[in-house]
């Protein structure tokens, strides 16, 4: 069985007669399941925040951390992924990535204090960070054009449904056992995980043992975006005047200014200023960490601008909605991750059915529709208030993700579709890194906003509990309003950037290859 595994499958043992086969089928299954697991705990802990930080007498702000740090990681994490697809095995990398989760679910199940927890969840995100990139890469491999809508739109399901599942385990989890029997049952997972990828996952694609990776752009980024979200999150405890705020975010945007003059090192060298200057001075790069020559591609561009809009959105509410159902209305994390759940299974059916009107359509009519409904449930989520029929939060929700399922997994995969088959590694990269990041930086920078117009709404009314209360809605109130206002935002982008009536259909697609082959 050993030596059988460490083949890696051709494309043609992969998928034959317009179907995967057998091994193929069972490692794309393991890989979904993995990836599964890693965005399942990625918001799991949202319904647990409030009683985390009550446990451990912190703010909302620095509780926020547990699922900022695990997007934040993420976004790190998943430049390394075209490197190490290229040095490393698709075992090599999903058992060492397994092995890492486990640990990190472990300690933070028997960490005593909220760092503990919160280097556990590091190791969670680092475990998981790339499984998500290594899926798609391996279908892009796979699958002919034609077939890939069908194929996103598929994993996608699986993907829909776990943030809004997470959710509503950790609330049961929580109200039943405590949030801590949640890190326990992901310990269990993470080693049930390792023995399937030990003993059942195939290996796709060769690797070069002699690739080398650019870590001192590792470093570039940790410092750049992890800088510039300490600041943010800072301005809550210390005034912007204060080196731990404007000093973080100083390093910060140093730190992302350097990142990016680095990726495109050769142009900089040739050219004057201080980004040829940083580049110069640091350590030489023979390959980019991150390939961003794949932003020159329109199309590609126009992609990853909505996917990170959307995420940027989209993490933030994830955060503030159990924050409202919980403390504002007083219900509990059960309820409060059941309120939600509606919504995992019609991003489920949408992802599907997105994948699928994207291979017969086109991206064009698939992404207007996904927006359209994606900023009437943003809209309607805004209306809520301290007597709302709770319910209305459900439906809107669902009416978010239904949207959600029409709009990013169609338009990341039309994204894709436009690069050359030798680019879709780094755009893949790219895209993942830039939602990531854009989720990482949406939920502390919407969550002060909310805290900051609460704290100045409460105190307009006179201070006490209702007073409290009320600032508190109101402030989740402001932070859904700027979320409407930047669905309108993609909305305008969509239609002007997604062009063409079969855009990323297989029938456009097909129309441009007979076009090339009568020149």
């Amino acid at each position: 069985m050993g030596t059988s595994m460490s083949q890696a499958l051709t494309r043609e043992e992969s998928y034959a007669n317009g179907k995967l086969t057998h091994p193929a089928f069972v490692s794309i299954a393991i890989l979904t399941f993995i990836t599964f697991v890693g965005n399942f705990t990625q918001l799991q802990l949202s319904s647990a925040l409030p009683t985390i930080v009550d446990d451990f007498h912190i703010s909302v702000t620095t509780g926020q951390w547990l699922t900022s740090i695990f997007q934040l990681v993420m976004g790190v994490m998943v430049p390394l992924t075209a490197f190490l697809t290229r040095r490393f095995s698709t075992r090599q990398i999903v058992i060492c990535s397994m092995l890492v989760f486990t640990i990190g679910s472990a300690l933070a199940w028997l960490g005593s204090t909220f760092v503990l927890v919160l280097l556990g969840r590091l190791l969670e995100a680092i475990g998981t960070g790339v499984m998500w990139p290594v899926l798609q890469i391996t279908i892009f491999s796979i699958y002919p054009l034609s077939r890939r809508g069908l194929a996103m739109g598929t994993v996608g399901m699986a993907m829909s449904v776990a943030p809004a599942l997470g959710p509503t385990v950790g609330g049961w989890q929580t109200d039943m056992s405590g949030w801590r029997s949640i890190f326990l049952t992901l310990t269990v997972i993470g080693i049930f995980s390792l023995l399937l990828a030990v003993f059942f996952l195939h290996n796709f694609g060769e690797s070069d043992r002699a690739a080398h990776a650019d870590f001192f752009s590792v470093a570039l980024s940790i410092f750049g975006f992890g800088g510039l979200m300490f600041g943010f999150t800072n301005i809550e405890t210390y005034p912007f005047t204060n080196p731990m705020v404007w000093g973080a975010m100083l390093i910060g945007v140093i730190g992302i200014i350097w990142f990016v003059a680095r990726q495109f090192a050769a142009p900089c060298q040739q050219g004057n200023g201080m980004l040829r200057r940083l580049v110069a001075r640091s350590p030489k790069v023979e390959v980019p960490l991150l390939d961003l020559h794949v932003l020159r591609n329109r199309s590609f561009t126009v992609g990853t601008i909505v996917a990170a809009m959307t995420f940027f959105a989209f993490s933030s509410i994830m955060v503030i909605i159990p924050l409202y159902i919980q403390n504002d209305r007083g219900y509990s994390a059960v309820m409060s991750g059941l309120i939600m759940l509606p919504g995992a299974i019609g991003q489920c059916i949408a992802q599907f059915g997105g994948g699928r009107a994207l291979d017969r359509f086109g991206a064009r009519p698939v992404a207007l529709t996904g927006t359209i409904i994606l900023l009437l449930g943003t809209f309607g989520m805004g209306l809520i208030g301290p007597h709302t029929w709770i319910w209305w939060v459900s439906i809107c929700q669902f009416t978010r993700q239904i949207g959600m399922g029409f709009l990013l997994m169609p338009v990341t995969t039309w994204s894709l579709n436009c690069l050359e088959p030798s680019e879709v590694s780094a755009g893949s990269a790219v895209t993942n890194t830039v939602r990531q990041i854009a989720g990482a930086m949406g939920a502390p920078i919407l969550v002060i906003i909310m805290e900051s117009v609460a704290s100045m709404r409460a105190n307009a009314l006179g201070g006490g509990h209702a007073a409290e209360i009320a600032g508190s809605i109101f402030g989740v109130q402001t932070t859904l309003h700027i979320s409407t206002v930047i669905v309108a935002v993609m909305l305008v982008i969509v239609f002007f950037g997604v062009r063409g009536e079969g855009a990323g259909s297989s029938r456009e697609l097909a129309r441009k290859a007979v076009a090339k082959l009568r020149r």
